[in-house]
């Protein structure tokens, strides 16, 4: 199974009513094909309910746990909201200073 499978199995646990992963390790130094190294998570979830930034980050990154480390995901863009604040709008990652180069 993907890694980016297993991550949206285990962000399910936080009851998602929008769950969107991304992989984005195409934009980023280092890529080949089918490599999986860097995504974004868009997540809407009432368990963020009365949570600071910060201890929603941590709630996603306890959920994927041993997901997040050498030899798997190197990083995770984390987009946290409480249904009442998700508005549908978009939530782009940086750029990479290390992505590849348009020639």
């Amino acid at each position: 199974m993907s890694l980016e499978q297993q991550l949206i199995e285990r962000l399910q646990q936080l009851t998602p009513s929008h769950l969107e992963v991304v992989n984005e390790s195409s934009g980023h130094g280092g890529y080949f094909p089918g490599k999986e190294s860097h995504f974004k998570a868009v997540i809407v979830s009432e368990a963020f309910a009365g949570l600071r930034l910060v201890q929603r980050h941590q709630k996603v990154y306890a959920a994927a746990g041993d997901l997040l480390g050498p030899g798997h995901i190197h990083a995770l863009a984390i987009h946290a909201f409480l249904p009442e604040e998700w508005q549908g709008q978009a939530a782009p990652s940086p750029e990479c200073a290390h992505a590849p180069k348009a020639e």
